[in-house]
């Protein structure tokens, strides 16, 4: 079982807007609304993919009761605390055809302690039977950056692997607890390194001091592919896998569709090699795709083989 985490769970919609510009009119060629925030785009990835999974995290007001009714509409089991304040609703504009996307963010709620608490014991709870808990995306207002550090910590301590996906200083604070693993994109690596990462040892590095830091296994998505750090059998390897080229639809949800199937394809055993591949190649098959989260499997099977894999050197 692995458990998924969202404290800042959001109704998505996206909506498809042929030859979008701003300042115009226009008339929406399809809607479609989903559960969303990262954790949940973890969650029904995982789903796709037949691996067990529950979703929790916060969930609020109006909003928080349809983000629940949207989970348990596709079948993803979930277990969110309520909080009083209303959570928040995303929006997503997408152009087919100049395969662009616009995104629209809310802040979200404000959280209390008690509710942070509630969801603390809920998670010590749930852990109980879990292989794995999955902390991920952004913080809402009045929670502490430390946050996802003290709970990296409980959550190890009670013999889970813990996964982070954030960013910034509550990033930063929750590698420094040791987490089994991390997953930024290459902004979010960029911010934890202080500098631009442009060529293979730029990233090479950033593995390096993301690792040093404290995360044992290390993930920096990009739109072209990711470069890896993993420790199997007492040995560090460190690859990079690059994506085949395609016309995106949408990259919304990609690193979170590439986090879903590593995992899956840890977990049945896969070396570190075909676990790249394979989480490359669902990410793909994702961006053809409007809806976070989402991907076709057969197109992903299909795109397994156009994966380029190359194990690294160490950095000098």
């Amino acid at each position: 079982m692995i458990i998924t985490v969202t404290l800042n769970a959001a109704l998505d919609r996206s909506l498809s807007v042929p030859i979008f510009k701003l300042g115009h009119r226009h008339r929406s060629s399809d809607v479609l609304v989903l559960a969303g925030g990262k954790g949940i785009n973890v969650a029904r990835a995982l789903k796709r993919l037949d691996v067990p999974v529950v979703a929790t995290g916060l969930a609020g007001g109006r909003t928080g009761t349809r983000i629940v009714e949207e989970l348990t509409e596709e079948a993803i089991l979930n277990d969110f605390v309520r909080i009083r304040d209303e959570s928040r609703t995303s929006t997503a504009v997408v152009d087919p055809t100049a395969g662009t996307y616009t995104e629209i963010n809310e802040w979200g709620p404000k959280v209390s302690e008690d509710e942070l608490e509630i969801l603390l014991d809920k998670l010590r709870y749930l852990s109980r039977g879990a292989s794995t808990v999955v902390f991920a995306g952004s913080l809402p207002r009045g929670v502490d950056e430390g946050f996802y550090a003290d709970a990296v910590r409980e959550m190890t301590r009670l013999g889970a692997r813990v996964v982070l996906d954030a960013e910034g200083e509550p990033l930063r604070r929750g590698i420094e607890a040791e987490p089994w693993l991390v997953s930024p994109n290459q902004h979010e690596a960029e911010q934890l390194v202080g500098q631009e990462l442009e060529d293979d040892d730029d990233f090479a590095m950033a593995l390096e001091t993301i690792a040093d830091m404290g995360a044992r296994n290390v993930q920096i998505t990009m739109g072209t592919g990711c470069f890896s750090l993993v420790r199997e059998e007492r040995q560090v390897r460190r690859y990079y896998a690059r994506a085949p080229q395609l016309e995106p639809v949408s990259v919304l949800g990609a690193g979170d569709v590439f986090l879903a199937r590593w995992l899956a394809a840890h977990d049945e055993g896969a070396s570190a090699e075909d676990a790249l591949r394979l989480a490359v190649a669902a990410a793909s098959a994702s961006v053809l795709m409007v809806g976070a989260g989402r991907f076709d499997l057969k197109e992903a099977a299909r795109l397994v083989s156009l994966v380029e894999v190359s194990e690294l050197q160490p950095v000098a």
